[in-house]
């Protein structure tokens, strides 16, 4: 049986996704999760993962498409889309443009992100895909592409359709995407108000009016849906996703969504532990020209837990030891595992810092007569 290595850390921890985040914290939202950016840790999460109609907020991914296209090339600010009598009659909420008319796209994207314009969702989808179907399409197999398994849109809008679908946890992955890609485009979705054809409309995200310091995303609302928030805020370079969805009222969702983000910043930190290349112990050689070889994280290690259980935490380095030379830099060969109250326990790779050959017929004759008399190093 091989024997175990271990190097204990003191208060140390990883990046984690609690099985029971928040056993405490209740929600009226039908569905909710809460994430943090950073690591992608999930805080709080109910029924996530159960499918949802978006409403409103399934404009998240027609804006990142968008975006999408902006970014490579393919599309420009000023570029201009002709709106078609199908994007004109559109009900529901309106940015209000004129049939025949062409319009810029940045003044599309202001009408489709500030006032949840169908209207301009419709003029964008069908000036890059045809149709707003086909654009549908593309926007399910772009969603799957960034790992939305439980996503099927079926238009740009969210207009009711018992296919169009999500989960709280795509929309939260999605705008973590956004954010994260398109920094020179995400400034939109703070704007408070955006006036087109001399018709001001104002932002309906209710927490970018509350000091949580929020600056995006997107509502939703329908009969079936029920009042829904993607929200984004920072607090001491710290951000936080959030999404909701079923809340009964506009008020509920306001005064929810604020007490949820308020909690999240309230109960949580993040932890920087290791810089990628930082060096956490030394392991054991067997038959090598070292009797040890370094160990090293390969990429930065930040921490996500509640602020209550950092003193609960107990991180060990584990391999197998001795570890047999040869043994090349950058090999993997230990763990980095990390133990926190009422959650399973997380493991990291660690990797060897350099490079370290194996002994000569002699030298290996002397480290087993060594091992025979002291045993293992």
């Amino acid at each position: 049986m091989p024997r175990f290595a271990y190097l204990m850390m003191g208060v140390l921890a990883l990046v984690f996704a609690f099985a029971q985040p928040a056993a405490a914290l209740e929600s009226q939202a039908r569905e909710a999760i809460i994430l943090d950016f950073d690591t992608g840790a999930v805080l709080f999460e109910k029924d996530a993962d159960v499918p949802m109609p978006p409403a409103s907020m399934s404009k998240i991914m027609t804006v990142f498409m968008i975006f999408e296209q902006l970014k490579d090339g393919r599309l420009s600010l000023d570029d201009k889309f002709t709106v078609s009598e199908k994007a004109w009659r559109k009900g529901g909420s309106k940015m209000f443009v004129e049939v025949g008319k062409e319009v810029r796209i940045e003044d599309l994207l202001r009408g489709v992100i500030v006032q949840s314009g169908n209207d301009a969702c419709i003029v964008l989808a069908e000036g890059v895909a045809g149709t707003e179907e086909a654009f549908g399409q593309a926007m399910t197999e772009r969603a799957r592409e960034l790992g939305m398994e439980n996503s099927t849109f079926t238009n740009a809008t969210g207009w009711p359709d018992p296919d169009h679908r999500t989960t709280a946890r795509d929309l939260a992955i999605l705008a973590r995407a956004l954010i994260a890609q398109f920094p020179e485009y995400y400034h939109f979705f703070s704007e408070l108000e955006f006036t087109y054809n001399d018709i001001r409309q104002g932002n309906r995200n209710p927490l970018l009016y509350k000091s949580v310091g929020a600056d995006g995303l997107k509502t939703g609302h329908t009969e079936e849906a029920g009042y829904g928030l993607t929200a984004s805020a920072t607090q001491r370079e710290r951000r936080l996703i959030l999404v909701i969805n079923g809340l009964k009222s506009v008020r509920a969702r306001s005064e929810e969504s604020a007490r949820l983000m308020s909690w999240g910043f309230r109960e949580f930190a993040n932890y920087a532990l290791y810089k990628a290349g930082d060096e956490v112990d030394d392991a054991a050689v067997w038959l090598g020209d070292t009797e040890t070889v370094p160990l090293r994280i390969a990429e930065d290690l930040t921490v996500t837990l509640p602020r209550k259980s950092r003193n609960g935490m107990e991180v060990t380095v584990a391999y197998d030891s001795p570890v047999p030379a040869p043994i090349e830099e950058g090999q993997r060969v230990a763990r980095l595992r990390v133990s926190v109250p009422d959650a399973a326990p997380i493991e990291v790779p660690l990797e060897a810092a350099r490079s370290v050959d194996r002994l000569g017929p002699f030298g290996r004759i002397i480290a087993s007569i060594k091992f025979l008399v002291f045993g293992a190093p």
